[in-house]
């Protein structure tokens, strides 16, 4: 999941709340077999911070729909900040396996090697993200902590300046992912 300044559907999340679940079961109950409602009700779950319930959304949606790049990327998300982290890398994998070059699952798989103190594969991932998608605020953030960490306070307060000019929370955002 891009975790973008605003996406439709944090946007319409953050203004409707409780009916984007509403009409989201509503058009599961209508289409049990359309994965993408479950993908986006997955979402709104982990924005809420109910992970657990994210993570079952995005099973029914690989389940219903296996070539669902969107599903596997999201419950790889999820799981990494879940700190499941060798499964969430298999549903990276996945995710790229189906859609290559992929900014939001390159920036997801960033996030679990920097989980995993594989730093060198962190900037890797991460730097792929930014050529994809250059205001990428959770790629330029994870990019310069897995910096700092190697030993680049330059690089890495550099990018760590750009995201917040991109995103005001976003460190915030990182400490719920367990990343300080």
């Amino acid at each position: 999941m891009t975790q973008s300044a605003c996406s439709l559907l944090r946007c319409a999340f953050l203004v409707e709340g409780e009916q984007a679940l509403k009409d989201f079961d509503q058009a599961i109950k209508l289409k049990a077999d359309y994965g993408r409602a479950f993908a986006n009700r997955a979402e709104v779950h982990q924005l809420r911070h109910d992970y657990q319930s994210a993570v079952r959304d995005y099973d029914n949606a690989i389940r219903v729909q296996p070539e669902l790049a969107a599903g596997w990327n999201g419950r790889c998300w999820t799981r990494a900040i879940m700190g499941e982290l060798q499964p969430a890398l298999a549903d990276c994998n996945k995710a790229l396996a189906i859609r290559p070059n992929d900014a939001a699952t390159l920036d997801s798989r960033g996030l679990i090697y920097l989980k995993l103190g594989q730093f060198d594969s962190a900037i890797s991932d991460y730097s792929s993200a930014l050529r994809i998608e250059p205001a990428l605020a959770t790629a330029l953030y994870g990019r310069g902590i897995a910096r700092i960490k190697k030993g680049d306070a330059t690089g890495g307060n550099a990018d760590l300046a750009a995201a917040a000019r991109l995103e005001k929370k976003i460190a915030e955002n990182f400490s719920h992912y367990g990343i300080q």
